[in-house]
């Protein structure tokens, strides 16, 4: 094989996340820990950079609930504005005592035609009138038709939650040491088949310039069946390790970070979850070892306590 054909080849088969080799920046992660991309467009379209059923999707319910009411409210008070303007007494039924009751009837007979509810003690008179009720009672079908298709979509999306580590360790591990970090899952719902990957990145000096490299690493047990307790994810620091007699200065001086890809199988949804975690080289501890999480209550139950997923106890390291 020729030199350039070698090359090729050589770039072919280098590890890459998608990240590409030039994000040299120390100072950055690749990976935030709450699994998003550490990444922020610059150039986007308005419709590109709204993306509203995305940004309704991944929102808090806080948020959510709040938009949905502040739309509601912002609605009946333009329709009750336009009924004023038009003239309350166009509205049958309207107590036309104060100023402050006509505008109230109005609002309220707006939040009516809206919600296309209709009690019947307010009835519009005329043709304007007329025109803006049946305008409005579309927009409150449109409206609320969104709002469900939205709410559905929450409720149908898998959202796992996934417990790391705070930190992830170099620990003993039988008569070497490993990298170890574990996870649980939150929630009651049942994970299976659940798979993971883990990726060791780092800069390296290439024909005199920082280049980033991504190196897979193997690890004791990559998939199990069921995920009922907690998984402590054990890469083994063999020879073969791209970790192999890295220190935590070699680490910190290269910009080290350790990103995790997690997927498995909701089983209340039966569809396929991911999630994403990473560890900087400074969220490493060096000695230590995970303090057990399950407990026994004297009956024939398990207890898993979720607040000890990232207790560990100092440990020698094997040398």
């Amino acid at each position: 094989m020729s030199k350039k054909n070698l090359l090729v080849e050589n770039e072919r088969n280098r590890q890459d996340l998608g990240f590409g080799t030039k994000l040299t920046d120390r100072r950055k992660r690749l990976l935030k820990q709450d699994g998003q991309f550490n990444v922020k467009r610059k150039g986007q379209s308005f419709e590109a950079w709204l993306n509203i059923y995305n940004r309704f999707i991944i929102m808090p319910w806080k948020i959510f609930f709040l938009i949905v009411l502040l739309v509601y409210l912002l609605l009946n008070f333009i329709f009750a504005i336009t009924y004023y303007l038009i003239g309350v007494e166009h509205l049958i039924g309207v107590n036309m005592t104060s100023t402050h009751s006509q505008f109230w009837d109005a609002f309220f007979f707006s939040a009516q035609s809206l919600t296309t509810v209709g009690y019947g003690r307010i009835s519009p008179d005329g043709f304007a009138a007329s025109w803006v009720s049946s305008i409005e009672s579309l927009v409150g079908l449109m409206m609320f038709a969104i709002v469900t298709g939205l709410l559905y979509g929450r409720f149908s999306r898998p959202n796992p939650r996934i417990l790391f580590s705070d930190n992830a360790l170099i620990a003993p591990y039988l008569n070497i040491n490993a990298l170890m970090f574990r996870m649980v899952n939150e929630r009651s719902n049942q994970l299976i088949n659940m798979e993971v990957s883990l990726v060791f990145s780092k800069i390296e000096e290439r024909n005199g310039l920082p280049t980033r490299r991504y190196y897979g690493l193997s690890l004791e047990r990559a998939k199990v069946n069921f995920f009922p307790t907690d998984w402590t994810i054990v890469h083994p620091l063999t020879e073969d390790s791209p970790l192999y007699n890295e220190t935590p200065e070699s680490l910190a001086a290269s910009d080290a970070e350790f990103m995790i890809a997690i997927q498995g199988v909701d089983d209340t949804f039966a569809d396929a979850i991911h999630v994403r975690h990473s560890y900087k080289a400074e969220e490493l501890v060096w000695g230590a070892k995970f303090t057990p999480m399950v407990e026994e209550d004297g009956e024939e139950i398990y207890i898993l306590d979720l607040k000890k997923v990232g207790n560990y106890r100092p440990a020698n390291l094997n040398y």
